[in-house]
């Protein structure tokens, strides 16, 4: 198959995928589950499920362009500290996940996820929620157009790929960026609660891409702009407040 040039440019920018997974949940003392899970087109993609002790509910992780679930394992602690099942994921070609990545492969990669999570023991799909980080973000709410969570969690996620190739890249020609991943167009369709985060110093996608989506998402809606945090520091910035600000959200 011939791709399009501007594909090419976009899988090349976009995707940094790892194949190494630095750590395990066993790291930090988490039991887990390690899954296979087979996509509509025939990948194998790698995951883990882990169980908190008492659920307030059940998160689908989608992290960013870059590395692995194995860098994501204290995020994951956070969460089941605080009380929800956590299924994290790797697309594609990342980790132990078979295949290369591409936007339509992603997406596969979250449904095959979903369907994984909702098989688990004792997951309530009413009480499941979406959590995507940066690109994790822009996969997560295209499977949420098809099938809507409890309620969906975005961090330092950008508006739109050609909105966020301007951002990375102001050099690129406009013809040689796709309109991958619109989720300015696609928050507006949603209509499930919306928790938003966005460092107010983030250095790859600044605050103006939450503001979009923030201006785009229907009620009930909330946009929390972390002072001082850039593009990856925002759990770091907000410490023990972060898991406690999803839990009183998601206990609304």
């Amino acid at each position: 198959m011939i791709r399009h040039p501007a594909t090419r440019v976009l899988n090349a920018l976009v995707y940094h995928p790892e194949k190494h997974l630095a750590q395990t949940p066993a790291a930090l003392g988490l039991d887990y589950r390690d899954l296979t899970m087979r996509t509509a087109d025939g990948l194998d993609v790698h995951g883990w499920f882990v169980r908190a002790e008492r659920p307030l509910g059940h998160i689908l992780y989608a992290h960013g362009n870059a590395g692995t679930i194995g860098d994501r394992v204290s995020i994951i602690a956070l969460l089941v500290d605080a009380g929800f099942d956590v299924l994290a994921f790797d697309y594609r070609g990342f980790g132990h996940s078979a295949g290369t990545p591409s936007e339509q492969g992603t997406y596969l990669d979250a449904r095959a996820a979903r369907l994984a999570l909702l098989e688990q023991p004792e997951v309530d799909p009413d009480r499941v929620y979406y959590l995507g980080k940066s690109l994790g973000g822009g996969v997560l709410l295209e499977l949420a157009g098809e099938f809507p969570p409890a309620g969906m969690i975005l961090m330092s996620t950008f508006s739109g790929m050609r909105a966020a190739a301007r951002s990375v890249y102001p050099f690129l020609p406009a013809p040689l960026i796709p309109n991958a991943y619109p989720s300015l167009r696609r928050i507006a369709n949603l209509r499930v609660p919306v928790l938003m985060m966005h460092g107010d110093r983030d250095e790859l996608l600044p605050l103006r891409h939450a503001e979009r989506l923030y201006a785009a998402a229907r009620e009930p809606k909330q946009l929390i702009v972390v002072p001082g945090a850039g593009h990856n520091d925002v759990i770091d910035t907000l410490g023990a407040q972060w898991p406690k600000i999803i839990a009183e959200w998601a206990a609304r």
